[in-house]
C-alpha cells in the first residue's frame, strides 16, 4: 500500500491556525453538518415512505440525497474535530480511504444530476412516451451504471493516489485528503499524474456541466409551447437543477481543471463544494418544489396523529 513510503501520517493544517478562528469554524460547520445530515435524511425518510413521491424525478432525488448524505460525511466530522485538536493527524490509509470516499460518493453526485436532466427532458420533450421511456427498471439501472461508473472513477483516483511515494514532508495544507493537495509532497515528477487526473476529474465535471447546461437549455427553449402552468411547475423544477448544477459544477471546475498550482482560495472554493452544496441541496429542492413540502407535511402529520392516538 505504500511504494517507498517513509511517511505513515500526514498532517492536516486546515482552515486556519488561529485558536479563535478554529472554534468559530468548528461551530460552523457542526451546523452546516447537522443542518446536511436532517435535510437530506428528511427528503430520504418522506421520499420513501410517500405514496405521491413515486415519479423518477424524485426516485433520482432520493439517491441524490443519499450521495449528498455520504460525501458530507467523508468530510465534515473530520474538520469539525480536527478544529479542536492541536495536532491534525491523519493516517497514510485513513488519507487514502478520504480520498476513494471524496472521490465516489462526489462524481455519484455528478452522474445523479446528469440522470435528473435526463429524466426533465424526457418529461417535457417526450411527455407522451414518458411513463414508457423512464419506466421503474429503466430508473434502476440508470442508478447501478452511475454506481459503477463513479467506482470505477474512484478507483482510477486511488490507483493514482497510491502510486506517489512520500519521503519528506507530511504536511498536507488543506483540511482533507485529496490528490491535489498530495501531489505537492510526492517525491517524484508528478506532472503526467496530474494530467491524469486533469484528464479524468476534470474532464468528468467540464463535460457534465457541458452537457446539463445544453439539455436544460434545449428544455427551457422547448417549453414555449406548453400550457402557462406547465411552463411554471416546469420552470420551478428545472431552476432548482440549474442552481444545484451551478453550485457544484463551478467549484469543481476550479479546482479539477488546471495545472498544478494552488491558491489561497483553493481551500475556501473546495468547502462550498464539499460542505456548502451537500447542505444548499435539501433547502433548493423543498424550498422550491411544493410537491415535496406537501408530502413532508402529510406524512409527518399523519405519523404524530398515529402517535398521538397510541
Amino acid at each position: 500500500m505504500q511504494p517507498n513510503n517513509s511517511v505513515t501520517e500526514f498532517v492536516l493544517l486546515g482552515l486556519t491556525q488561529d485558536p479563535m478562528r478554529q472554534k468559530i469554524v468548528f461551530v460552523m460547520f457542526f451546523i452546516f453538518y447537522m443542518g446536511t445530515l436532517v435535510g437530506n435524511l428528511l427528503i430520504i425518510v418522506t421520499i420513501k415512505f410517500s405514496r405521491t413521491l413515486g415519479s423518477p424525478m424524485y426516485f433520482f432525488l432520493f439517491y441524490l440525497s443519499i450521495a449528498d448524505t455520504c460525501f458530507s460525511t467523508s468530510i465534515a466530522p473530520r474538520l469539525i474535530v480536527d478544529s479542536l485538536s492541536a495536532k491534525k493527524i491523519i493516517s497514510y490509509n485513513g488519507c487514502m480511504t478520504q480520498v476513494f470516499a471524496l472521490h465516489i460518493f462526489g462524481c455519484m453526485e455528478i452522474f445523479v444530476l446528469i440522470l435528473m436532466a435526463i429524466d426533465r427532458y424526457v418529461a417535457i420533450r417526450k411527455p407522451l412516451h414518458y411513463p414508457t421511456i423512464m419506466r421503474r427498471q429503466v430508473c434502476i439501472i440508470l442508478i447501478v451504471l452511475a454506481w459503477i461508473g463513479s467506482f470505477i472513477h474512484s478507483m482510477a483516483q486511488i490507483i493514482l493516489a497510491l502510486r506517489l511515494p512520500f519521503c519528506g514532508p507530511n504536511l498536507i495544507d488543506h483540511y482533507c485528503c485529496d490528490l491535489q493537495p498530495l501531489l505537492k509532497l510526492a517525491c517524484m515528477d508528478t506532472y503526467m499524474i496530474n494530467l491524469l487526473l486533469v484528464s479524468n476529474s476534470g474532464a468528468i465535471c467540464s463535460s457534465s456541466f457541458v452537457i446539463l447546461m445544453i439539455s436544460y437549455f434545449i428544455i427551457l427553449r422547448s417549453l414555449r409551447n406548453h400550457s402557462a402552468e406547465g411552463r411554471k411547475k416546469a420552470l420551478s423544477t428545472c431552476t432548482s437543477h440549474i442552481i444545484v448544477v451551478i453550485l457544484f459544477f463551478g467549484p469543481c471546475i476550479f479546482i479539477y481543471t488546471r495545472p498544478p498550482t494552488t491558491f489561497p482560495m483553493d481551500k475556501m472554493v473546495a468547502v462550498f463544494y464539499t460542505i456548502g452544496t451537500p447542505f444548499l441541496n435539501p433547502l433548493i429542492y423543498t424550498l422550491r418544489n411544493a410537491e415535496v413540502k406537501n408530502a413532508m407535511r402529510k406524512l409527518w402529520h399523519v405519523r404524530i396523529t398515529s402517535e398521538s392516538k397510541r
